[in-house]
């Protein structure tokens, strides 16, 4: 029995396929092309999503040798937040909005008007960012009126694919809550904040749990991509709850720490609890009756990419750490600030700004390498301090993953600084990997997803937060949380 995990990110469209032991059989991948026609707009095509992701299961199914009619169940997973609007036939009627798409500030603002700051947070858990769909469906409103008439049906990006796929309108309750339409508690719709933004309540999906089947491949689809007629296609998630599926962090006090470009903190909760400020993500998880919270950090190894293409540009990564080692915890005093694209969590800054602080004339690049990897294991704490004193109270280990946690050295400072446990995981897939786990579990293969993580996804390596660093990055966290008021 084998199952599909489809990926739809904005760089590519993945299919990736494992069998009901959980192990990877075979990947595909797709790329897409990015639209900026504007400064700060960022949009796609969704027809080319469909060809990526048609591409990309016939591909997959090429490489593991096997015909669609073995193919159980396909879950699916992908960029967050972007905006696809369909007329009443189903017809894309502009390039999707996307994530990263900078253009509605003003929108954002309108909202917080409309209903209240504070109101809208203890609705949906959230502030409303230019990043989530809701402020992009009123911009259209305000700018594009010829298309927002003919408007009938909102989806994101995963979800167009799952139109395509079954010919059904639906959505999960994970990438639901990402619009800030969601009653976060009622994990569905909120007829409130839909009324007060005068959005059709008929232009939302039926929103479902993410193991539950949505729908089955149409006759039309299956000739596209090589699946069978029939096969069901499971709800799934947005690309960080999957994410997390992926590696285990599907139980409160297991966190997830994605450390690419950017920084993702995930914890999964067992209530829908917010941070009273909005500073923090609060979403509905892919695991059914689960939330969680997210951090957000936008140059996490982006930092590291950076300090190193600039000033190091022709020393190796790993000579660069290898110096930084023999450098004492705190790097005797350089702090290293790692706002290099501004901000999210826990400051919502466009216009923060990165900054290496203490330099003198003892410090050499060892030292200020060192510092970048404490920088951002700070800024990543950050994170932690809020999920905590929101209420989810004890953290027992963290799930790494991500470039920046394949060097020994980060996963020492970032366990030290952390002051946990800092495990790796035999899963590296992220997303598609989870998509394909909640498929499984949907499929009656495991009885719930906390038990298919148990039996597919496996420790690999243990880092111990080692006691005597932890005294001196107490302080040097003091240190680091008043330099941005600063």
């Amino acid at each position: 029995m084998y199952f599909l995990g489809i990926d739809t990110s904005t760089t590519s469209s993945k299919a990736l396929l494992i069998n009901d032991s959980g192990e990877v059989i075979a990947v595909a991948s797709s790329p897409h092309t990015l639209q900026t026609p504007k400064p700060l707009w960022s949009e796609q095509d969704p027809l080319e999503w469909w060809e990526a992701v048609s591409a990309s299961i016939r591909s997959v199914l090429e490489k593991a040798g096997i015909s669609g009619e073995r193919i159980a169940a396909v879950g699916l997973t992908g960029q967050m937040h972007g905006l696809v609007l369909l007329d009443e036939a189903g017809n894309v009627l502009r390039p999707a909005i996307l994530w990263n798409d900078q253009r509605t500030q003003s929108q954002c603002d309108e909202i917080h008007q409309i209903i209240g700051k504070e109101k809208f947070i203890r609705i949906t858990g959230n502030i409303a960012l230019t990043g989530f769909t809701a402020p992009k469906i009123l911009w259209v409103k305000e700018n594009e009126p010829e298309v927002y008439a003919k408007a009938k049906h909102v989806l994101l990006p995963k979800d167009y694919i799952r139109y395509k796929l079954t010919g059904e309108y639906a959505m999960d309750k994970a990438d639901g809550a990402g619009t800030v339409l969601f009653d976060l508690k009622l994990r569905d719709w909120s007829d409130e904040v839909l009324s007060a933004l005068e959005i059709p309540r008929t232009w939302m999906p039926k929103t479902f749990e993410g193991t539950e089947f949505t729908g089955h491949v149409t006759a039309e689809a299956a000739s596209l991509t090589g699946l069978k007629i029939g096969t069901p296609v499971a709800a799934g998630g947005g690309d960080q709850a999957a994410g997390a599926v992926g590696v285990g962090a599907v139980e409160p006090g297991i966190v997830g720490l994605t450390v690419g470009t950017s920084g993702v903190v995930f914890a999964t909760t067992p209530l829908a609890l917010i941070e009273p400020e909005g500073r923090l993500h609060a979403f509905c998880h892919a695991v059914p009756g689960m939330w969680h919270f997210m951090g957000v950090m936008l140059s996490a190894a982006g930092s590291l990419q950076w300090y190193r293409d600039t000033l190091a540009p022709d020393i190796s990564f790993d000579d660069l750490l290898n110096e930084a080692e023999a450098i004492p915890a705190g790097s005797e005093g350089l702090q290293f600030l790692p706002y290099l694209s501004g901000e999210r969590t826990p400051h919502p800054d466009p216009l923060a700004r990165g900054a290496f602080i203490g330099l003198t004339l003892r410090h050499s690049r060892a030292h200020m390498t060192r510092a970048v990897l404490e920088g951002v294991a700070f800024g990543l704490k950050d994170s932690f301090m809020l999920i905590q004193n929101a209420g989810l109270d004890t953290i027992t280990q963290v799930r790494a993953s991500g470039g920046g946690t394949k060097g020994a050295l980060w996963r020492q400072i970032l366990a030290s600084v952390l002051e946990v446990e800092l495990v790796t995981v035999n899963t590296t897939e992220g997303g598609a990997y989870g998509a394909a786990l909640l498929a499984g579990v949907g499929a009656g293969v495991w009885p719930d997803v906390a038990s298919a993580c148990k039996a597919c996804v496996k420790l690999t390596g243990s880092t111990l937060p080692d006691p005597k660093q932890m005294d001196v990055y107490r302080r040097s966290y003091k240190v680091f949380q008043g330099l941005y008021p600063h």
